[in-house]
């Protein structure tokens, strides 16, 4: 069964630190890039960070850069997202996405969340 499973998230105060974990199964990670987004309340989901599918090269949006982290582990079939320096704009729900792009057969999915909230 495919599945995406998010853990970690929780009540941090600004300045902490959380590491999140994505769980799968059902598919052969390491032909998946993988990222995680987040969407705060009333706003859109965003792109948070992203890792190709042997970690050979990482990206952040801006407003992470420097304070989170995104690793993979193919043979666990694990992927993290370890957050430093929170701050209560990083408050979301945090979302793992699964992505691979074949000729005629792209596929995407989706997990259903971990939420983190950032205050004192």
């Amino acid at each position: 069964q495919l599945q995406l499973v998010e853990s970690g998230g929780g009540l941090v105060q600004p300045g902490g630190s959380l590491r999140l974990s994505c769980a799968t199964s059902g598919f052969t990670l390491d032909s998946y890039g993988m990222s995680w987004f987040r969407q705060a309340p009333g706003k859109e989901r965003e792109a948070v960070a992203c890792i190709s599918n042997r970690a050979e090269r990482t990206d952040y949006t801006d407003a992470v850069k420097g304070r989170f982290t995104i690793s993979r582990d193919n043979a666990k079939n694990m992927v993290y997202l370890q957050m430093n320096s929170l701050s209560p704009d990083d408050t979301a729900v945090y979302i793992c996405n699964a992505e691979r792009r074949q000729y005629l057969d792209n596929r995407e999915y989706w997990g259903q969340g971990t939420q983190v909230t950032v205050s004192s």
